[in-house]
């Protein structure tokens, strides 16, 4: 296949789309499934909440071993593959009647909706995007939080009509359908295959044409950086908060709000999380404190927390505690990565994005858990207070993980956010 049409944009697109099939049915979904599996089981809060932290924990070994998969069998090929398990994984949710085929279920989504999460998406999108990759990979976000306006409100729709096993294979096929045909007329091709370079240049740029670039903390010397450790720190927390919410979200909006307005409730967290993801992309200029940025975003999640706690006031505070939780959630994600561009050597940064996202999951993962804890102390009422406040807390422990290392700054790596207009 030859064009002279640069293909990344292809690839955006593809990507955005593949992003919101994988946040709409593998982030935003377990939400709704716990709810529903509590419903059609009367299992009880804790057992299913667990099944979520498997789903997530699931997902850790697949991220760590996702390019050599890549490299062996090829994007197409995991990411089909990816997508059957997650859509049996998610069918297994809707007709488990065993507890074991619960978790058996939550593992092979967990094990899927990965090869359709962040971890895939950098891994789609830097073959074909250098100093434009900060855009690029914005926009394939952007069909996340898509992905969570959609799903959110289509599984309550589809199982309150259909039911929870019809549903899934109504949504497990379009997803197979839609990602499989991205995956074999876009996902298969290279820059190289198609002879063109990353960003659509006619040639390298200095960027592309750097073959060894500086690495200043091989080996044990990141382990012992300040800069490393407050970055994982603060994105472990910022998304142990965020999971452990969403994952009770719906369940807990459902008595105040009914299960139709608790579903347009989730769709507007996510569509909030676009906005909040335009307007941090239209705050950052060359040499603006990204590790500020973040923690104002952090700070806008603990306000939503806060209003939720006070929701029993007035029902304002339910809409106006979820939209302000909503506007951080995309930026949880993506924001720790552009830290770590502009604060590591170009050689380092590889390994440490791949480092942190990595143990952001393998934390996040038991929030669910850890949060179902809570739920089931005391009362509805006490328990949902005790949710919320845990949430704003660890909020707040992120916060002051990023601002403690936020003094060291690389002037290297400062000059190439500068060149790079990032």
């Amino acid at each position: 296949m030859k064009t002279s049409e640069f293909f990344g944009a292809r690839v955006v697109l593809a990507t955005f789309v593949l992003a919101m099939f994988g946040w709409g049915i593998g982030f935003y979904g377990p939400p709704i499934y716990l709810y529903a599996v509590i419903q059609r089981t009367g299992w009880s809060v804790e057992l299913c909440s667990a099944a979520v932290t498997l789903h997530f924990l699931a997902g850790t070994l697949v991220i760590a071993n996702l390019p050599r998969l890549y490299g062996r069998f090829g994007v197409p090929r995991v990411t089909v593959t990816g997508t059957l398990s997650l859509v049996l994984g998610v069918f297994g949710w809707a007709v488990a009647a065993q507890p074991w085929q619960l978790f058996l279920a939550a593992t092979l989504s967990g094990l899927g909706w990965v090869t359709l999460g962040a971890a895939a998406v950098n891994a789609i999108i830097s073959p074909w995007f250098v100093a434009k990759r900060p855009a690029a990979l914005a926009m394939a976000y952007n069909g996340a939080s898509l992905g969570g306006v959609v799903f959110s409100s289509a599984w309550v729709f589809l199982i309150a009509r259909l039911g929870f096993a019809p549903a899934s294979l109504l949504v497990g096929a379009l997803a197979l359908l839609v990602i499989g045909f991205c995956a074999w007329r876009v996902f298969r091709f290279t820059p190289e295959r198609l002879g063109q370079q990353p960003d659509g240049l006619d040639a390298p740029s200095a960027a592309v044409a750097q073959v060894a670039p500086a690495r200043t903390l091989a080996g044990r010397a990141l382990w012992t950086d300040r800069r490393f450790l407050s970055l994982a720190a603060g994105m472990a927390l910022g998304l142990f908060a965020q999971i452990g919410l969403i994952a009770h979200l719906f369940l807990l909006l459902v008595p105040r709000l009914g299960e139709q307005q608790a579903g347009l409730a989730m769709g507007l967290a996510t569509l909030c999380a676009i906005v909040g993801r335009t307007l941090v992309g239209a705050c950052i200029r060359p040499g603006t404190n990204r590790r500020t940025v973040a923690c104002m975003s952090y700070g806008v999640q603990l306000l939503g927390c806060l209003a939720l706690l006070m929701a029993d006031a007035h029902v304002a505070l339910v809409w106006l505690g979820v939209a302000l939780f909503g506007v951080g959630i995309g930026n949880a994600t993506s924001l720790p990565p552009l830290i770590a561009q502009s604060e590591f050597e170009r050689g380092d940064v590889p390994r440490v994005v791949a480092l942190i996202v990595a143990m952001a999951q393998g934390c996040y993962a038991f929030a669910p858990a850890i949060f179902g804890v809570l739920l089931a102390m005391g009362d509805a009422a006490a328990a949902s207070s005790a949710l919320f406040i845990g949430a704003g807390a660890v909020q707040l422990l992120a916060i002051l993980a990023l601002s403690l290392g936020g003094a060291a700054r690389g002037v290297t790596a400062a000059a190439r956010q500068q060149a790079l207009g990032r």
